[in-house]
């Protein structure tokens, strides 16, 4: 099992900015992708961004040249800094974490932060 825990959300205006951290503990080997995920209210889920093993990056369109993506894999800890906030980026993010279990990739997710931008 992995556990995440997820730190950092919190009220900001629009054009601050917020880094976002997740801590990875437990079985912690075998970690390939970790992503972000945020869900608004009234809205489906949607992927933020990846990062792999090896570290490159994928980002949602809306956020490309705002946010960062990184990860410590020494730390096991993933964070996503913020840049330009917008109303629309309010949402609770939610980190995840895909490992390789016996040839299955198995995701985990963290509980959640909330984010939230005023205009």
């Amino acid at each position: 099992q992995v556990q995440l825990v997820e730190s950092g959300g919190g009220l900001v205006q629009a054009g601050g900015s917020l880094r976002l951290s997740c801590a990875a503990s437990g079985i912690v080997y075998n970690i390939n992708d970790m992503e972000w995920y945020r869900q608004a209210p009234g809205k489906q889920r949607e992927l933020v961004a990846t990062i792999t093993s090896s570290n490159t990056t994928n980002y949602t369109d809306a956020v490309k040249g705002r946010f960062t993506i990184s990860r410590d894999n020494a730390e096991n800890r993933v964070s996503l800094q913020m840049s330009s906030l917008k109303f629309e980026d309010t949402a609770v993010y939610y980190c995840t974490a895909r490992r390789l279990v016996a040839g299955d990739d198995i995701d985990y997710w963290g509980q959640g932060t909330q984010v939230t931008v005023s205009s």
